[in-house]
């Protein structure tokens, strides 16, 4: 059985930073078993030092994000009182902008979550990428900043919301061999639109495994290498027709995709306020 790694996460707002970082750090460590034991909302000193001497009963490694510097101090201090191993990923870099900059940071934790317009920017990405999945309505791909097309299971809707987290306007197309390609397609500019493809034996896999998901017999013609083949076949013929860039999904996750599209168009990949036109 594999020894618990147990990561006290601490935070002032929801804490996703810090669960971040933590999962990069224990994916080097396939030999352990990690445990995330998450602190949000932590805004007092009591709840702080509660938290902390919880950590250190228990042996657990403490990565925090505290953004009001009271309480970042305290978690520092205590924590070093206590002999424990502590890591303050938020301040050291905070302080270090503020000393080069001459300017005083806010303190304010949560800020990255404002209600703000790009707040809401996002949430209508969110809901345009609903709306024109699959290729639901034509006029979307016009409307869209980036157009994405691929054939089934190759991660279209999955990166579709995952860039319009990043306010960006997205909208896909299934592609099915010698079914109608519509024409907004081809009005639009091919900077905008990504061709997704995979490898045969990684789609052949992953559509059984959609069988197997639905209680249904996994070794069909969706499935089979003939059919497969048949479709990559046509969707690359298309993406030289149309002269996109194609980037190849088998091996590469959500965010390393997005991060390839991200770059090629510019986009900071953080929620860039600039839009593609």
């Amino acid at each position: 059985m594999a020894d618990e790694l147990k990561l006290f996460l601490i935070s002032d707002s929801i804490g996703e930073t810090g669960l971040k970082l933590a999962q990069a750090v224990a994916a080097q460590f396939p030999d352990l078993a990690p445990r995330y034991i998450r602190f949000p909302f932590v805004n007092t000193e009591k709840k702080l030092i509660g938290i902390l001497d919880q950590a250190k009963e228990e042996n657990g490694i403490v990565i925090h994000t505290l953004a009001t510097p009271g309480l970042s101090k305290l978690a520092n201090s205590y924590g070093k009182e206590l002999k424990l191993q502590i890591f303050d990923v938020f301040a050291p870099i905070v302080d270090t902008i503020a000393a080069n900059y001459h300017v005083q940071p806010t303190g304010v934790a949560g800020a990255i979550h404002d209600l703000d317009e790009k707040y809401f920017d996002r949430i209508s990405a969110m809901e345009f990428a609903v709306l024109y999945d699959d290729g639901k309505d034509p006029k979307g791909f016009l409307e869209a900043d980036i157009v994405l097309l691929g054939v089934s299971r190759t991660s279209k809707t999955p990166l579709s919301l995952f860039l319009a987290n990043r306010n960006l306007k997205v909208a896909n197309l299934p592609l099915v061999p010698n079914a109608h390609i519509p024409e907004e397609i081809w009005q639009i500019d091919p900077k905008k639109i990504i061709g997704l493809t995979t490898d045969a034996s990684v789609l052949m896999e992953f559509r059984r495994q959609r069988m197997i998901a639905y209680g249904l017999n996994p070794d069909t013609t969706y499935s089979a290498r003939e059919q497969v083949n048949e479709e990559l076949s046509f969707a690359e013929d298309l993406y030289k027709k149309i002269g996109c860039m194609v980037i190849n999904t088998a091996h590469r996750s959500i965010e390393e995709t997005a991060t390839i599209i991200l770059d090629n168009m510019g986009l900071d990949g953080f929620g860039s306020d600039e839009h593609v036109n």
